[in-house]
């Protein structure tokens, strides 16, 4: 593998769309081995928080591998991926490192290129890791925590400057994975971002039981969180517990769902061993509170127009109308406060209840729909309806 030009990648960031984000906020993410998932397949998790709000999902016809790639809806090429998962069972995420060594004059932000790269030339974490040491450098751009997983079951964290590299292997630590934000382990302690939503995700995880993270946890309960790790704060199922004849604010700049989410995804990996299981990248598109998770697949060879289609996916647009409602200062450092009563209350004129059941059925439809194998049609079909039922649902809340 060849480092990047550094007269390409020059003409790449030059040529960004205007508004193009150079440093996202930050995300909240995990690196899940086998040893600690459900069904025994790595996982990997991330709620994406960035400047950059309107996202799609990207299929990207590539060799040696394809890939299916979360993007910033200006992206029509799928070269900067933000999460992804290839036809190899290979997949990635990153979140930015504020902690991480940097060196005036050279290259940075352009994980998202890297991302896009592995994604395209990847099959397995060696391989990733084959790909840094070739590229570390001035031209690399890297100031960021890459999670990787592969079809052998591996799952592994690599905090990358451009002049080094560390690997953690999620099955090395006694819990078997690895929940991150903003700051590298490696990197200088106490310095960086994301330590408040590290140690809420941390809690969360803890609370989980022994071998049981799941997608469904992850996306039904994780991602969506509003509680704070120092302030005594609701999560979303105490919502239920307002009335809902008056507003309640909750802050949300140091949760894990917050304003600035644009998405969340998570990866479950293919099963180690068995032949013919399919990896799955199942999306939450929009701010999670406001949408629902869709599975989808890279051999189905497409994505439904739902979450890619126009200047803003259609799915994206009910999301953001949603989140309008309980979101409903725009300016400064308002947007920050959510009127929990919008999604539930004792009076059960909250939408969230809907939304989250809605989810429910796709989860167990997915997991029945996987019990067989499929062939590409069938997949892509699939993955319609389930996207389908997610707009009905989402067109319905009020």
């Amino acid at each position: 593998m060849k480092t990047k030009p550094i007269l390409t990648i020059l003409l790449l960031v030059l040529l960004l769309p205007a508004g193009f984000p150079r440093h996202g906020r930050g995300c909240t993410t995990a690196v899940i081995s086998p040893g600690a998932g459900r069904d025994g397949r790595p996982l990997l998790w991330k709620n994406r928080d960035t400047d950059f709000l309107n996202n799609k999902i990207l299929y990207v016809s590539e060799s040696p591998y394809s890939y299916l790639a979360l993007v910033n809806a200006e992206d029509r090429s799928g070269r900067w991926a933000y999460a992804g998962l290839n036809s190899a069972g290979f997949a990635i995420f990153n979140s930015v490192a504020y902690n991480l060594p940097e060196s005036s004059g050279e290259m940075k932000d352009l994980e998202g290129m890297i991302m896009a790269d592995a994604l395209r030339r990847c099959a397995r974490i060696d391989d990733f890791e084959n790909y840094l040491k070739e590229s570390l450098g001035p031209s690399l751009g890297s100031l960021a925590n890459f999670g990787v997983l592969d079809a052998q079951g591996g799952a592994a964290l690599f905090e990358v400057s451009n002049r080094a590299y560390k690997k953690f292997l999620a099955a090395d630590f006694p819990e078997k994975y690895l929940v991150n934000t903003n700051f590298a382990r490696s990197g200088d302690s106490g310095a960086g971002a994301g330590y408040l939503r590290f140690a809420r995700a941390s809690q969360l995880f803890r609370a989980l039981p022994a071998g049981g993270i799941s997608h469904q946890e992850l996306l039904g309960r994780i991602s969506r969180d509003t509680g704070h790790a120092l302030v005594l704060q609701p999560a979303f199922p105490q919502f239920r517990e307002f009335s809902g004849k008056k507003a309640y604010w909750v802050a949300s700049r140091d949760t894990i769902d917050r304003e600035s989410t644009s998405a969340a995804v998570v990866v479950c990996g293919r099963a180690p061993g068995s032949d013919g299981s399919l990896a799955t990248l199942w999306v939450q598109l929009g701010e999670p509170l406001f949408t629902i998770a869709i599975p989808l697949w890279v051999e189905a060879g497409t994505v439904p127009a739902l979450l890619n289609e126009g200047r803003t996916a259609p799915l994206l647009l009910e999301a953001q109308r949603l989140k309008k409602l309980a979101r409903p200062f725009p300016e400064g450092d308002r947007r920050e406060y959510l009127d929990a009563t919008r999604l539930d209350n004792r009076e059960k004129t909250g939408f969230l209840p809907a939304l989250l059941e809605a989810e429910r059925e796709i989860f167990a439809q997915t997991a029945e729909f996987l019990k067989t194998p499929h062939p590409a049609p069938e997949l892509a079909a699939f993955q319609e309806r389930m996207a389908a039922k997610a707009m009905a649902a989402l067109q319905q809340a009020h």
